[in-house]
Order: C-alpha cells, then sequence, then structure tokens
C-alpha cells in the first residue's frame, strides 16, 4: 500500500466522521459521538501514516524531503493540523458536537486535495527557493495558525446558530440547537483557538521572514503572500486587542473569526493561483 492510497482512505474516514457527528447533532444521540470520535482519532493515524509513507517515498525516489512542499502536500497537512487541533480541544473542554463544525472542514480539503486537477499529486524535487532548513519551521507554524483559525471559524458559525436560537426565546431543552454549548463557552472556546492560532501565525510570521532573508536577501518585500499574511495577522490583531481593551465579543468576535477565515483562505490559496509573486512556486 502507498501513500496515495492511505491518503484516500483517509478522505472516506473523514467523511464518515462528518456523518457522524452530524447525525449526532441532528438526532441528538450522544453515544453516537464516541463512534465519530474514535473514527476521527483513527482517521487522524491513517493520514499520518500516509504523510510518513510519502516522506519515507521521495527518499526512495533519492529526492528526500517533508511532504509539505507543493500545494496538494500543502493541503493534506492543512487537514491533518485542522483534525489534530479540533481533537485537542475536544479532549480539553470535553464538547463533542463541535465536531460537526470542525470536522467537515479537514473532510472539504482532504476531498479537494484528491479530486482536484489544478494541483499535482507527484513527488516532485525542490525547487531553490524551497531548498532550506526552515522549510518545516515555517510551514508547520504556519499551518498550525491556519488550521486554529479555521476551528474558530466553524466555532463562530456555531455561535451565531446558537444565538439565533436564543434571539428567538426558544427553549433550548426541546430544540435541535439544545445539544449546542453555551454561548459563553462557545465564546470563550472560539477566543482561545484565536488567540492559540494567532500566535503560530506570528511565529510563522517571523520564520518566513528569517528564511526570505536567507533565500532572497531582504526579510520583507512585500510579495502578495507576505501582504496578505499581513492582513490576516491585523485583522486577528484587531479582534482580539479590541476583546481586550473594548470588551467585544458575542456575535462581533463571531463574525471575525469568519471574516478571519475568508482572509486566512485568500493568504494561503487565492494568492497562488491569481497574484503571481515569489510564492508562485506553490501552486505546482
Amino acid at each position: 500500500m502507498n501513500s496515495s492510497q492511505l491518503l484516500g482512505i483517509t478522505t472516506f474516514t473523514y467523511l464518515f466522521s462528518t456523518l457522524l457527528y452530524v447525525a449526532m447533532f441532528v438526532f441528538k444521540v450522544k453515544r453516537m459521538g464516541k463512534f465519530a470520535t474514535g473514527f476521527t482519532a483513527i482517521a487522524l493515524l491513517i493520514q499520518t501514516l500516509g504523510l510518513g509513507l510519502r516522506w519515507y517515498e521521495s527518499y526512495q525516489m533519492g529526492i528526500g524531503h517533508a511532504p509539505l512542499t507543493n500545494m496538494y502536500e500543502s493541503v493534506v497537512f492543512f487537514a491533518w493540523t485542522i483534525i489534530a487541533i479540533y481533537l485537542a480541544i475536544e479532549w480539553k473542554f470535553r464538547i463533542r458536537i463541535i465536531g460537526a463544525f470542525a470536522v467537515p472542514f479537514a473532510f472539504l480539503a482532504m476531498a479537494y486535495a484528491s479530486l482536484s486537477t489544478d494541483m499535482t499529486k507527484n513527488i516532485s524535487p525542490l525547487v531553490p527557493a524551497l531548498q532550506s532548513n526552515w522549510l518545516i519551521a515555517h510551514v508547520i507554524t504556519c499551518f498550525i495558525g491556519y488550521a486554529a483559525f479555521t476551528v474558530a471559524a466553524g466555532l463562530g458559525v456555531m455561535y451565531l446558530v446558537k444565538e439565533t436560537s436564543s434571539s428567538k426565546r426558544t427553549s433550548d431543552d426541546k430544540t435541535l440547537l439544545g445539544s449546542l454549548p453555551t454561548l459563553p463557552q462557545i465564546e470563550d472556546i472560539t477566543h482561545k483557538t484565536m488567540i492559540f492560532g494567532f500566535i503560530w501565525l506570528t511565529a510563522g510570521i517571523i520564520t518566513g521572514a528569517v528564511w526570505a532573508n536567507s533565500a532572497w536577501g531582504t526579510y520583507w518585500s512585500w510579495d502578495p503572500k507576505e501582504t496578505w499574511s499581513l492582513i490576516t495577522w491585523f485583522i486577528y490583531a484587531i479582534t482580539l486587542h479590541a476583546r481586550y481593551t473594548r470588551g467585544w465579543g458575542g456575535k462581533r468576535v463571531a463574525w471575525l473569526a469568519i471574516i478571519g477565515f475568508f482572509s486566512v483562505i485568500f493568504t494561503y490559496y487565492g494568492v497562488n493561483f491569481i497574484l503571481s509573486g515569489l510564492h508562485s512556486y506553490g501552486s505546482n
């Protein structure tokens, strides 16, 4: 069995996990959550094996680099980090229903990686700009931040859905949304997840600047990817600052989590295909 087969199995396992989480939410069957978590953990393990095997295959080909160097590999790793962060949140807060709003992102990422014709799935030699010891540090820090913001966006959607129900003054115990955590709980988890993502994105920008200096002789060149990374950073910086200084919370933070996610997606994906620059190799 090769890495592509393992990653293909991962895609279907994430789909099954998504269906279990959604079914738990819709039918309010709490014991189904154990199966959903179990399948999600198994999928993460299979994906980890797939990434490890792809790394080993690159050495067999005489190339030998981490599976983080093209768009296909980055999308797969993006899905991996989403699930890893989600499972950590579930373990810490003991709230499985978040999976109905977070795991679908990982499935969609894996489905896109499997079905898209816009990216190559081949293991290729590194272009000169990527031949650096900073590669793994920069990619991992950025994608942990991206994944945390993705989960925060899912939590933002959850908050808005719950808030809509509460504003209608319906009895939570008698509605579908009664299985969701309370609004203060969702807001607290969203805030903590955004802080976590902000710290890692900051680390990603710093490692990227150091890498840029060694590769191109300058820490910052206002490349489109760099510019949009800074825009995304400011969106979350303003959100967190406003929460601390002006007490922003509730719907404002939920909407900003969602807006920030779209900025993340454009920074990560849109820039590579729409805007040309020093990071254009990422679309190969």
